[in-house]
């Protein structure tokens, strides 16, 4: 089992017990649904209320993992227009950052819904699906974004360009993906 497999598990199974409705995004849902390539943390969106964090970061300690101290003092992130907090597993001298962005917003309730149940390493977890991964990709729009979405297109084929338009329209990112869909595919 590698590291990144470790946390997989230990997170996905602590929102199960806590059940904390969650959707694993990020690269390890781009392995899904994507074109497999490296990535070295774990993104969640989950359903918690801020005030049932210190309990989580609580439960993550007892799994071996740390919380960075702004996070544990109370302070949230933001990514994207999200709100995120952090915890850390490390082994053998390198860390693994576990990225929990809280779904506060009426798209990331949303994704919540339109969740898939998956199997990675024979471990069944809660993924983004392939368009709310797309908009999730666009919102951070980063150069390996951009590639992932042109990796999820050209592997899932035909998404639901009605959705993803809505969203993308409600969310900001409209004309991004307008520009991604109007470029041809690579061959």
């Amino acid at each position: 089992m590698t590291d990144l497999t470790r946390a997989l598990r230990d997170i996905v199974l602590l929102f199960e017990r806590l059940r904390l409705p969650y959707a694993v995004m990020g690269g390890i849902a781009v392995r899904v649904y994507g074109i497999p390539r490296p990535t070295h943390d774990i993104d969640f969106t989950v359903a918690i209320d801020r005030q049932r964090l210190p309990d989580l970061y609580q439960s993550v300690r007892d799994l071996g993992y740390t919380v960075p101290e702004q996070y544990a003092a109370g302070w949230v992130d933001h990514v994207a227009g999200m709100p995120l907090v952090k915890v850390r597993l490390y082994l053998e001298g390198c860390g693994i950052d576990v990225d929990v962005f809280l779904a506060e917003s009426r798209f990331q309730e949303q994704l919540l819904t339109r969740r898939r149940r998956e199997q990675i390493d024979n471990l069944a977890v809660w993924l983004v699906s392939p368009e709310d991964l797309v908009l999730l990709k666009l919102l951070s729009y980063r150069p390996r974004d951009i590639g992932d979405i042109g990796d999820i297109l050209f592997t899932q084929g035909q998404l639901d360009e009605a959705y993803l338009r809505d969203w993308a329209k409600q969310i900001g990112v409209l004309s991004k993906l307008e520009h991604i869909l109007a470029e041809p595919p690579v061959t």
